[in-house]
């Protein structure tokens, strides 16, 4: 199983692919699809296009977004939002489900508390796969959604299993 992650955002979207084999999670790669300058449209079309790569080059067969956090800035949430409903129709066109989560929910799952910052996130990740080269912080924070994702996975199939085992 291939998941990708996506942290949303509209000057940059971070995106991380991880490989989960049983018990085990693989880095495949990360990286920033950058929107650049100019008008709203354009800039998501450019994200829109950066992303289908992303899920045309990797083949994922699950995704997750970050869930949107309304900051005092409605303007700026209000163009976030549109940046995240890219980040949730390219892996649909493409036939995945997308599991969403929140911030501090992804947070919990990779640094054990809800409000760690960036750098901790990033710190995380790294621990979890050695050696990465991680292409900056919205690209990490992609990976912690996919960790998030696959785990959340991992053990909503170890209790179908274990329902399974009982009902028989």
């Amino acid at each position: 199983m291939r998941i990708l992650g996506i942290d949303p955002g509209l000057r940059r979207l971070g995106w991380g692919v991880v490989e989960v084999a049983g018990p085990r999670l693989r880095h495949v790669a990360n990286g920033t699809c950058l929107s650049g300058e100019g008008a709203l449209a354009v800039r998501l079309l450019a994200l829109h296009r950066g992303l289908t790569a992303v899920i045309t080059e990797y083949a994922p067969t699950h995704a997750a977004v970050e869930q949107t956090f309304v900051n005092r800035d409605a303007t700026g949430t209000l163009k976030l939002g549109q940046a995240r409903a890219v980040a949730l129709l390219v892996p649909a066109q493409a036939g995945l489900e997308v599991g969403e989560y929140a911030p501090n929910a992804v947070k919990k799952a990779v640094v054990g508390v809800g409000h760690a910052d960036k750098a901790q996130v990033a710190h995380m990740v790294g621990l979890q796969f050695p050696g990465v080269t991680l292409a900056g912080p919205d690209a990490a924070d992609a990976l912690a959604i996919a960790l998030t994702h696959a785990w959340h996975l991992q053990s909503s199939g170890r209790l179908a299993a274990a329902v399974r085992r009982a009902l028989s």
